[in-house]
């Protein structure tokens, strides 16, 4: 189990650097042989040991500091790494540390989030009939109707096994604004944060997907009885709730779970969207769900999702969705409310083995903050544009091995507006102790203290 589980991690790194999965497998397979046929010489007596890994920036191959050879070669590392570390605590309250905050606001809020509804697409669609029933969800079912016609037919959808999906993304917080302040990140004509993402998909409810971004990874996958998400600042936590879809793989990657998602919606109108005219289907989550998303003093108010499906080739081409969270202080003080919006564009559709799958795309964020107070609002606004590299359908050898959940998951669940609301606590600035960290480096680094890998000296923002 082991081996077969290191061999998936192996195949999923290899696709996220650019290899088909076909080429990838094969590559992992040649890699493990050789890695395996290296640990048998290092054990036989006669070679050498393969030496430790050095987890950190590359201090030899910069810019000299650290190089050479030999006893002083170690301690230069050892010098360099000292100084790394110290320099990136010392930057902590410059414009580096509100990047960092920024980028954890990002992968927390974009970097996997939730459909509002569980779904499972074992389940058939319901029939499209008119008798008894209200004519906002009869047209509802007769849209999604023409939209599975449009994506490539129903038994066609359904007979997708598997699927994995690689892409690239650009993530940007462009605006911070307070009660009496608008602040606008100057680096938005850079085009923000580059990074890549890969997605694996199983029917009928598995998913497992890696978005690195920035330096920094999101692993986030679900079995089909339990959905988690691991990033480098909360570890690796259960979602709150049931399980539920990826809400990336509505934004035109997955047409069958789309129309699942949307089964339960009602027609509200019409609008042009980029010029297209759309048919409006709005999805509301019930009071059960919302109230199973709630925990402690965080309660889930509302959440509620609008697709628009174009009336001339009937695909969605925009999905908006926004939840309502209220937070209760623990001191008896007033309650503080986040609102979170997504709006979502898709755009180039291509067929991919008879499947329309939108190839390009862009998602525009905003966290409304505000409580009882009426000058303490913030708003902050976020934006990612996404294009898909690769796509395959039914990839052999893939199985339930994949989505395996990680062994080191804590009790206690998360949901999308506490990674929210840590990210803006971070905005604060420096804490207290910073200072302290950074003389307490230096004081080891002049009593000469070996720095291992099991060592971790982090900036909690």
């Amino acid at each position: 189990m082991e081996r077969r589980q290191g061999f998936f991690a192996a195949l999923r790194e290899e696709v996220a650097r650019g290899l088909s999965p076909a080429r990838a497998r094969r590559k992992s397979e040649a890699a493990a042989a050789d890695l395996a046929a290296a640990f048998r010489f290092a054990g036989g007596g006669g070679g050498e040991m393969l030496a430790p890994l050095m987890e950190g920036p590359d201090l030899e191959s910069g810019d000299g500091e650290g190089g050479g050879g030999g006893r002083g070669g170690a301690r230069g590392r050892k010098e360099g790494w000292g100084h790394w570390v110290r320099g990136q605590l010392a930057r902590a309250p410059s414009a580096a540390g509100a990047a960092r905050s920024d980028l954890r606001m990002l992968l927390g809020v974009m970097g996997a989030p939730l459909a509002p509804v569980h779904v499972c697409t074992a389940e058939p669609l319901p029939h499209l009939s008119v008798k008894d029933t209200p004519i906002e969800t009869s047209s509802a079912h007769y849209i999604l109707q023409q939209y599975l016609a449009a994506s490539g037919g129903h038994r066609l959808l359904a007979s997708v096994r598997n699927a994995y999906t690689m892409g690239k993304v650009r993530m940007l917080a462009t605006e911070h604004e307070t009660a009496g302040r608008l602040t606008k990140n100057r680096n938005a004509g850079r085009g923000g944060e580059p990074g890549r993402f890969v997605l694996w998909q199983m029917a009928p409810e598995m998913w497992y997907i890696e978005l690195a971004v920035g330096g920094s990874k999101v692993h986030a996958g679900c079995n089909g009885k339990l959905v988690w998400r691991h990033t480098p600042w909360l570890g690796a936590h259960a979602a709150k709730g049931p399980v539920r879809q990826l809400r990336r793989a509505l934004q035109g990657l997955d047409p069958l779970v789309t129309a699942s998602i949307f089964a339960g919606a009602r027609c509200v109108g019409e609008k042009k969207v980029n010029g297209e005219d759309c048919f409006i289907l709005k999805l509301s989550t019930d009071a059960e769900t919302l109230k199973a998303r709630s925990e402690g003093l965080a309660e889930m108010i509302r959440h509620v999702m609008f697709g628009y499906f174009s009336q001339r080739t009937g695909l969605l081409v925009h999905i908006e969705d926004s939840h309502l969270t209220r937070i209760q202080s623990n001191t008896g003080g007033d309650a503080v409310y986040w609102e979170t919006t997504i709006s979502s564009f898709m755009e180039d559709y291509r067929p991919v083995d008879g499947i329309m799958i939108a190839h390009s795309g862009r998602s525009v964020v905003t966290l409304f903050r505000f409580g009882e107070v009426a000058m303490s609002h913030t708003k902050t606004r976020m934006e990612e544009v996404w294009s898909i590299e690769e796509v395959a359908f039914n990839v052999p050898g893939l199985s339930m091995d994949c989505f395996i959940p990680p062994t080191d998951i804590k009790s206690g669940s998360v949901d999308e507006t506490m990674e929210i609301t840590q990210g803006e606590r971070s905005r604060a600035g420096p804490p207290p102790g910073h200072r302290a960290k950074v003389t307490a480096l230096e004081k080891a680094e002049e009593d000469k203290v070996a720095w291992g890998g099991g060592t971790v000296l982090e900036n909690h923002n």
